[in-house]
């Protein structure tokens, strides 16, 4: 479809469309139709990868801030614990 983006407003589009185009604009709504139209997406729930959160952690830990890095990343302070121990000495 070859519809100018500019005559379009959020109202004018469909479903998730129009929450995207209210959200980020018709133009993000546009480029994320013509890229995933027909395809089924799931968003995963959590936004950021253990991977980065494990190197935050290991970077921020200050020896006495387990409580504090477990509410910040949204784990629990076992987790963090765990975290921790396996990287000591690194």
């Amino acid at each position: 479809m070859n519809v100018s983006s500019k005559k379009l407003k959020p109202e004018h589009l469909n479903g998730i469309y129009a929450e995207i185009a209210n959200l980020l604009g018709v133009d993000a709504a546009v480029q994320l139709h013509k890229r995933y139209r027909g395809t089924q997406v799931t968003f995963p729930v959590e936004l950021i990868c253990r991977e980065y959160i494990f190197d935050q952690i290991k970077e921020e830990y200050n020896g006495t801030n387990i409580r504090e890095l477990a509410t910040k990343y949204g784990y629990t302070e076992k987790w963090v614990r765990k975290i921790v121990k396996n990287n000591q000495g690194i």
